[in-house]
């Protein structure tokens, strides 16, 4: 299948491991351009020598808007506009405490709300702008993930078919890809895996592949929603999660 990515261009927000490395190397698989941020200049520096010159990586923090929008339009005045940016930056900040609701907040909500209000009108301008957040099952029940991160990527995926709706008709699609656990170094769950050795096996138990995702995966779902051959798919949440959930998406 052609997905129509030759030549589009994408911003994609914590681009320099796990799902978002996977993203951007999937995109440029298509021949997509692709532009990615991380925070930290020693994360971006480490990708582009392994990305090549085929991606541009900029250290930028999403939590700070005016940054986040510069970003953005220097990109589209690199790239000459912009067809698709993937939201994918979290702070994972699991347990209950003020700070880790005020950066949950911060960066995965306002991080994504800020990604979208800059690309917006260059989104419109493409002809056929998309829109994919990464939010994850954590969204959608109740888990070991429950309060900050979990009420925010709930936020995140009713914010996005807020969008869908409301953009239809401007020629930009919105869709969420909601991943189950998914595990790659570096990630939370070899961390988990380490120092909670509990969770980490009651976590694997409850999904019956008997494993946790890749990011290639969960990137292969955010190409695809990306792509002309999704044209006719917004306001959708897709889970990848290997029937990790057990209810029934109406």
């Amino acid at each position: 299948m052609d997905l129509g990515l030759t030549g589009k261009r994408f911003a994609v927000t914590g681009g320099t491991r796990g799902i978002g490395r996977a993203v951007v190397e999937g995109l440029l698989a298509e021949g997509a351009r692709v532009a990615y941020c991380a925070r930290t200049p020693e994360s971006v520096s480490g990708a582009q020598a392994e990305l090549g010159d085929g991606a541009v990586g900029t250290a930028v923090d999403v939590s700070d808007r005016a940054a986040l929008t510069a970003w953005v339009n220097a990109t589209a005045q690199d790239f000459g506009g912009l067809d698709g940016v993937v939201a994918n930056v979290s702070a994972l900040a699991i347990p209950e405490s003020s700070d880790n609701w005020r950066s949950s907040f911060e960066v995965d909500m306002m991080g994504t709300v800020g990604l979208v209000d800059a690309a917006l009108p260059l989104l419109e301008a493409s002809g056929a702008g998309s829109i994919v957040t990464i939010a994850s099952v954590s969204g959608r029940e109740i888990d070991f993930a429950a309060g900050p991160y979990g009420a925010m990527k709930a936020a995140i995926i009713h914010y996005t078919q807020g969008l869908a709706f409301q953009l239809a008709g401007r020629g930009v699609r919105a869709n969420t890809v909601s991943p189950g656990n998914t595990y790659f170094p570096g990630g939370v769950w070899p961390t988990i895996e380490t120092e909670d050795p509990e969770l980490f096996a009651q976590s694997l138990a409850l999904n019956p592949t008997g494993r946790m995702a890749t990011p290639r995966e969960v990137a292969n779902a955010v190409v695809f929603l990306s792509s002309a051959a999704a044209s006719f798919i917004t306001g959708t949440n897709l889970l990848v999660d290997g029937a990790l959930t057990r209810g029934v998406q109406f």
